[in-house]
């Protein structure tokens, strides 16, 4: 059968795109660096995709992978190119070179393994680490890290960094925590010459001292301590009177997969996964009805706030500089997910081109979220109650310190949540002893954690009843009091105002300011009003860098809570295309924007952002706990009631009660209620 243009490339087709594009250059070396599927243009796969639901045919797009690699000719210098490949016919149907001296290629995690090399082969780096006293049994680590925005002066060309640890190795534990010692030097490497340029110097002073202070002793490390994360290397050990909580599905799933789509509680929808953006969710539809065309996260930039030299460049695109698909984890059963798991498999390649497999990198479970509606009648003591479910299509990133968890999350009122979790280890830098900082909290002796900012865009391309939507940012104000319109004071008026060009706004929580999306040429026959969707924009703080400052300049759509667009077939990136280096924004939504266009009642785009400033805490460190934050999307006047009203209301028979001592009380099911009736003590919900 043949792949549905939604489905990921499979190896056999990664495979073919790359024997496509090396046939192509028989004088070159090739150096690969990212194969998978190029969307088909919208408008050729609303055809299809309308065509599917009405179970008819349709002509099927052409089956298309797009292909980033290097050409490396004679004088050893790559050129960045880009080309889309027709995978049927054996063609190249669109090719780019990039300009090397405006952008950089997304980063690979092979370059990431020679800065390692590099490093450790460089005499200079030797004679670095030999001017500080390290305890024995200690190693040094080399942890990779994009350059960052070049400063003005430097010219622009490829740069890789490395942030520098000790490790213990006394313990003959590989896991232990090398972030409790940190050195104050950085390596920078030239990525063509493969060569460190400089080992820069830290400053490791506090309050009062210069931003230039190197004020640390020949033993930087001595003042640290062990701060170890892994369950064995734990000076107590774990705790002992946590009991099992198990998350038990005897019948199976209530979810069926097919390939790449999936079906539950009323949802249609298909998942896909690239390199850059991770999972992203497909042709939503709920009760043969379509919500969604495409949401994906589009982008995320880490800016740290540490005015000191080096540190201004400690900014990264996590999205877009080495791709958030590249560096998910491979999740693991009962660990990740809990319950009856469906894994997906991705693809990745190596330098050669060659499809490599990515297992469970994506994972698909139902959980239980709470109570999802419930009322009792107070006359007759009668209560129904239904548990809120969710479908939950997660991912995982590791970036070098830090984690993120992405999960999309249905429900069955026909709602939609999307979650990113931040955990990890923070970036620390050394400190002297018994200093303190404005730029950060010391979380351990000799550890400063620096003051840093998550910056995160969804990108919701909406498909409410319709490929045609319009936005409406709407708003509750106080009427004044009048005799003829609100003689007591209590009315507030609601405000709406449609979106008709293309722009950004910003949360306004002292307003409520929702954002709806509709279809004017649909009415809800209850309300009479048009059907849509809505959500809150997060009223989060934004992007706190200098609008002139290099930070800023290649991180504009940080600065807004929602921009507003038209559709353009491969413009997915908040930030651009191309952030590894960039000193300004280009071809993101502030690009867009500037386009003025018309979106009302088109093909409109949304995308939402949210961020979390991070001044760590203690508490953050070995391993932080997970920071939250959801977008929630809900129907507005899409539905004629509550779409979860015919949720059963069962009661769950695996509940006991205990007599608060770690055992189930005697009679473990028998609660004092029977099915549907009281005792007076209160209501139980229906069998």
């Amino acid at each position: 059968m043949a792949p549905h243009p939604l489905d990921i490339l499979t190896a056999s087709e990664t495979n073919t795109a790359r024997d496509i594009v090396a046939g192509l250059h028989p004088n070159n070396v090739i150096n690969f660096r990212e194969i998978y599927l190029e969307e088909p243009p919208k408008k050729q796969l609303i055809e299809f995709l309308t065509a599917e639901h009405a179970g008819k045919d349709a002509p099927r797009p052409a089956r298309t992978a797009l292909v980033q690699y290097d050409t490396i000719g004679k004088d050893g210098v790559p050129l960045f190119n880009e080309a889309v490949v027709d995978l049927e016919k054996g063609t190249r149907v669109k090719h780019a070179t990039v300009d090397d001296k405006v952008h950089h290629a997304g980063l690979t995690l092979a370059e990431f393994g020679t800065l390692v090399d590099v490093c450790y082969a460089s005499q200079e780096f030797k004679d670095v680490i030999a001017e500080f006293e390290l305890p024995e049994g200690f190693e040094v680590i080399v942890e990779p890290w994009p350059y960052g925005g070049p400063l003005p002066e430097e010219e622009n060309r490829r740069y890789f960094q490395g942030l520098c640890f000790a490790r213990d190795t006394r313990s003959g534990n590989a896991d232990s925590n090398f972030y409790a010692y940190p050195l104050p030097f950085i390596p920078v490497m030239d990525a063509a010459m493969k060569k460190l340029i400089r080992i820069d110097r830290l400053a490791t002073g506090g309050k009062g001292d210069a931003l230039n202070a190197k004020t640390h002793s020949k033993k930087i490390i001595d003042h640290c301590k062990t701060s170890e994360y892994v369950p064995e290397l734990l000076p107590n050990g774990t705790r002992q009177d946590l009991k099992a909580l198990n998350v038990s599905q005897p019948d199976g799933p209530s979810f069926s997969v097919d390939g790449s789509l999936i079906e539950w509680q009323n949802w249609r929808f298909r998942v896909g996964f690239n390199p850059r953006e991770g999972a992203t969710i497909h042709d939503v539809y709920y009760g043969g009805r379509s919500v969604m065309y495409r949401m994906g996260i589009s982008e995320m930039t880490v800016p740290y706030a540490d005015p000191r030299s080096v540190f201004p460049r400690k900014q990264a695109f996590d999205f877009g500089d080495g791709g958030a698909g590249n560096c998910a984890n491979n999740l693991s059963l009962g660990c990740d997910c809990l319950g009856v798991i469906k894994y997906f498999d991705g693809v990745k390649i190596g330098p050669d081109g060659t499809a490599q497999p990515s297992p469970n990198v994506v994972c698909l479970h139902e959980q239980d979220n709470g109570i999802g509606w419930k009322h009792t009648n107070w006359r007759t003591g009668r209560a129904v109650v239904t548990r809120s479910r969710e479908l939950v299509v997660q991912f995982i990133i590791t970036l070098a310190n830090y984690e993120y968890v992405f999960a999309y999350k249905f429900d069955q009122a026909g709602g939609i949540n999307i979650e990113t979790r931040a955990t990890g280890i923070v970036s620390v830098v050394n400190i002297d002893p018994g200093k303190t900082s404005s730029y950060g909290n010391v979380v351990s002796p000799g550890v400063l954690a620096q003051n840093h900012q998550h910056v995160f865009c969804v990108r919701i391309d909406p498909a409410i009843d319709g490929y045609n939507n319009t936005v409406i940012a709407e708003e509750s104000h106080p009427a004044p009091i009048s005799k003829e319109t609100n003689p007591y004071g209590n009315y507030y008026e609601i405000r709406q105002k449609v979106i008709d060009k293309s722009q950004w706004l910003d949360a306004a929580p002292q307003h409520n300011r929702i954002i709806k999306i509709v279809n004017k040429n649909k009415k809800n026959p209850i309300s009479g009003k048009p059907v849509g969707y809505k959500f809150t924009p997060s009223p989060t703080q934004l992007l706190l860098a200098d609008p002139t400052s290099i930070q800023a300049r290649r991180a504009l759509f940080a600065q807004h809570h929602l921009w507003v667009t038209k559709h353009v077939d491969g413009e997915h990136y908040a930030a651009g295309r191309y952030t590894l280096q960039s000193r300004d924004e280009v071809g993101g939504v502030a690009d867009a924007i500037k386009r003025n266009e018309d979106v009302d009642d088109e093909d409109v785009v949304l995308w939402s952002v949210f961020g979390l400033t991070h001044n760590p805490r203690v508490e953050d460190w070995p391993v932080m706990p997970v920071e939250i934050h959801q977008i929630h999307i809900k129907p507005v006047d899409f539905f004629s009631e509550n779409p979860a009203i015919d949720v059963p209301s069962n009661k769950n028979l695996a509940s006991v009660l205990t007599e608060g001592r770690g055992k189930p009380a005697p009679n473990g099911h028998t609660n004092g209620h029977t099915n549907g009736v009281t005792n007076g003590t209160g209501a139980c919900c229906e069998s």
